[in-house]
């Protein structure tokens, strides 16, 4: 197996250190995140490998599948010895494969008793409440939504709370409730409207991890991002993660594949060290062109 550095921590709470180089895995699950995978031994061989590097991050949900993700990481890693498993709770999938909002209160706590059974665990490490606001610009109230999950964390079902897809404004509201130890919205090189949560994120100690860091289905193209990677003789992908974690002190990465090849790539990107003026050049691309 590659040699690579030690990856870099961050330490969220007394009991939540996670590396900063993560995986999702979302690409585990069949085609447009439905059903089984293309290739069973192959999924299970990527999340032992990512372990096996030094990942202590591992990203996934019970509606990737749906059930699918989630029975794959307990099959490979069960007990997740000095592993920190974050899961999301929030839609459904329907029978054709849609994704269904689900953000009723005992429907969110029904979600959680079916991680932590899938999961096979009797807590949580780390609960998403998935909001479904991608650009970051809905303000609805989630104190019923969020107050649920405190519940379950205050009853010891749940370690640590998280949102995803949250405004600034649901931020401030959430932790009123309780502690929010992390956030995961759409950032990346390319798209980045929320440069203040990234900021906020950074000032209170907050993970941010951005979903979808290489573009997700429609992967991130830019010339610029192009030249500087062949400059370092890296990949366009392994640049955009870099980049990402240079971006703040407490930014992290979860990027998926279902590919050990693909693996090892993006692991090379935590160890790509960025140049002052590679980072320059990437910081003035027009992310609003």
């Amino acid at each position: 197996m590659p040699s690579h550095k030690p990856f870099q921590t961050l330490t969220l709470a007394d009991d939540l250190t996670i590396t900063r180089m993560g995986y999702g895995a979302m690409q585990l699950a069949g085609p447009n995140v439905f059903g089984e995978p293309r290739d069973r031994d192959e999924a299970l061989a990527v999340l032992r490998e990512a372990v096996e590097t030094g990942v202590t991050h591992i990203d996934t949900a019970d509606f990737y599948g749906p059930e699918v993700t989630n029975r794959l990481i307990r099959e490979a890693l069960h007990p997740y010895d000095g592993i920190t498993v974050a899961t999301k709770v929030g839609a459904r999938r329907g029978d054709d494969g849609s994704w269904i909002p689900s953000s009723d209160p005992k429907d969110l706590q029904a979600q959680v008793h079916e991680n932590l059974d899938h999961l096979g665990v009797d807590v949580l490490d780390i609960v998403y409440l998935r909001l479904g606001n991608h650009d970051g610009t809905t303000d609805d109230s989630l104190e019923a939504e969020f107050t649920a999950l405190a519940e379950l964390r205050q009853q010891g079902l749940i370690r640590h709370l998280g949102l995803s897809g949250v405004s600034d404004a649901q931020l401030t509201e959430a932790q009123r409730i309780a502690p929010v130890v992390a956030i995961q919205n759409l950032y990346n090189l390319v798209n980045r409207q929320d440069e203040e949560l990234v900021s906020r994120a950074a000032r209170e100690n907050i993970a941010f991890a951005s979903f979808f860091p290489l573009g997700g289905f429609t992967p991130l193209q830019h010339g610029t991002l192009d030249t500087v990677a062949a400059r370092l003789g890296a990949s366009p992908q392994q640049v955009a993660l870099a980049w990402l974690l240079h971006r703040s002190a407490t930014t992290v990465v979860i990027p998926g594949t279902s590919s050990r090849a693909h693996l090892r790539e993006n692991i090379a990107g935590a160890d790509l060290e960025l140049p002052a003026d590679a980072i320059t050049e990437l910081d003035s691309i027009d992310t609003n062109a």
